[in-house]
């Protein structure tokens, strides 16, 4: 009896909530359309809502950002390229240095009929001697100079630019300095808490300026000030009066230099151009001349004040009167202009360059900004 009233009160559930069961096999009704599996549609597709994923990933694309993210085809060249067969030491700057026939002639202590003055002088050499009248120094030119005014140096901290296995799909470029990445071109957007250091490799998939200021995308909802990277943009088409595949191109603007053979790029890296007034000069040119140490002076002040003497600098090509490409070892500024017209790579790179270049290679020299003068009568024979 208890059974059949348990089962009766059941029954009677059932109907009051008017519940029913749909058969097992039965279609759902349709509620709506389905989100499109992630992917980049270029036309919405009919059974699908391109939404969610695939609209990130659209946005992404039109930055020129591809997922998955593809690193960049680069490697660095070998690094006994940064060996320099040569050892230096500088002279105070303004310190006069005598230079003698002889080493007695030197620990004589007098002064001799040759001599540098007040400048930045820097001097290549074979043997170093500490005697009791002194450090003395004998150049690779066979002349002896004292050592007391100035010191022996080591080169700077071995800098080398990119080898490329393949053509990159968009730029890339060297942090100048540290940098904080933000979400968002802007300097109230939040930070990333992302840190990037002088000379870390990042690349570069669209800039934007913002209420002045430059930035660039390094990464989805990654941003960096234009001014604290140093970018390098393939090109895919050789300059105007190129008519070979191999070419060198020196971007004034960013400082940088691009090498291509057979029209592809081969080889990226920061340099050093001129300063103002000392610009180097825009332009097409060609590698006339190699030497693979050079000695380089002189001065463009009436006073003399900028005075130079560098011994053995190595790796030079020249391609615009006394403008050269040239390994650079008394500064690692390279991303910055701080020449005399000359474009100063590190010795890593020069070197590579060296070997790749021959007489006849074009130069190509450009500030895509403009800022740079292209009135001849502003230029002079140029230098380091």
């Amino acid at each position: 009896m208890k059974r059949f009233f348990l089962s009766l009160f059941f029954l009677v559930s059932l109907t009051a909530f008017d519940v029913s069961f749909a058969p097992r096999d039965a279609a759902e009704p349709e509620a709506g359309s389905v989100l499109c599996p992630p992917d980049i549609y270029p036309v919405a597709p009919d059974g699908c809502l391109p939404l969610g994923p695939s609209q990130t990933l659209a946005a992404w694309a039109q930055q020129g950002i591809l997922y998955p993210l593809r690193p960049l085809p680069a490697y660095s060249p070998n690094p006994d390229l940064n060996n320099v067969p040569y050892r230096y030491y500088r002279a105070a700057d303004d310190a006069v240095v005598y230079l003698f026939s002889s080493l007695e002639e030197a620990m004589a202590g007098g002064i001799s009929a040759q001599s540098l003055g007040v400048g930045r002088k820097y001097f290549s050499y074979q043997e170093r001697l500490d005697t009791d009248a002194g450090v003395f120094y004998h150049l690779r030119s066979g002349l002896w100079i004292r050592g007391g005014a100035g010191s022996a140096v080591g080169l700077p901290m071995p800098f080398q630019g990119l080898l490329f296995s393949s053509a990159p799909r968009n730029a890339f470029g060297w942090i100048l300095g540290e940098a904080r990445s933000r979400s968002a071109p802007a300097f109230n957007a939040s930070l990333t808490g992302r840190r990037y250091y002088r000379f870390q490799v990042v690349q570069v998939y669209t800039r934007q300026e913002v209420n002045g200021t430059g930035w660039v995308l390094i990464g989805p909802d990654e941003w960096v000030e234009d001014r604290l990277i140093a970018v390098a943009t393939p090109r895919r088409t050789p300059p105007a009066g190129v008519n070979a595949g191999r070419w060198i191109e020196v971007d004034l603007a960013e400082q940088t230099l691009t090498v291509y053979d057979g029209g592809r790029l081969v080889f990226a890296t920061l340099v050093s151009t001129g300063v103002e007034p000392y610009w180097t000069r825009p332009g097409l040119f060609r590698i006339y001349q190699k030497k693979e140490a050079e000695t380089m002076r002189g001065a463009f002040a009436a006073d003399r004040s900028d005075f130079y003497y560098l011994e053995d600098v190595p790796w030079t090509m020249y391609f615009d009167e006394e403008r050269a490409l040239h390994g650079a070892y008394w500064h690692a500024f390279f991303g910055y202009p701080t020449s005399h017209g000359c474009v100063n790579l590190s010795p890593g790179d020069a070197h590579w360059l060296f070997d790749w270049a021959v007489e006849g290679d074009w130069v190509y020299v450009h500030d895509p900004s403009g800022r740079t003068p292209t009135d001849p009568a502003l230029y002079g024979s140029g230098a380091p």
